[in-house]
């Protein structure tokens, strides 16, 4: 009697995709979708999901917490690693000079990138710390709102 790991998956991949929706974000689910959104003027934070437990337990608490703040992005959006693969790679072809990482965060202005949060800079951090470092990026892109 075993647990089928695809039922598990799926469940775990829901459960993250809710959990940033939840707190603002829209999925980006195809490369099109990517492209329109990316290439708006003004600014925008992409957060690259992931079901690993850094993405879990830091990058999806900081991007909730970090948009509560005088200045922030004008769009907030997130494409999930390892399951909306085009898409993810499509928003990672913005991303230049920077290898792939998730979780991570983008900031983007006028469909170019302006900061990276890598998953280095996210995995094995307190949540609080991110949220700062992203809070210095809006100071320092963003526009108050």
């Amino acid at each position: 009697m075993g647990m089928d790991f695809n039922f598990l998956m799926n469940d775990v991949v829901r459960q993250a995709r809710d959990e940033i929706k939840a707190a603002g974000y829209s999925e980006l689910t195809t490369p099109e979708e990517v492209d329109t959104v990316l290439n708006e003027k003004g600014t925008t934070l992409v957060m690259v999901n992931s079901v690993c437990g850094c993405a879990g337990g830091i990058a999806r608490p900081a991007a909730a917490h970090a948009i509560h703040y005088d200045k922030r992005p004008d769009r907030l959006v997130t494409v999930f690693a390892g399951q909306d693969k085009e898409a993810t790679a499509q928003a990672r072809s913005f991303f230049t000079g920077y290898p792939p990482s998730s979780p991570s965060f983008a900031l983007i202005k006028d469909g170019q990138v302006q900061a990276m949060v890598e998953r280095h800079e996210i995995e094995g951090h307190h949540p609080m710390s991110v949220v700062e470092h992203l809070q210095t990026l809006f100071d320092q892109h963003c526009e108050e709102v």
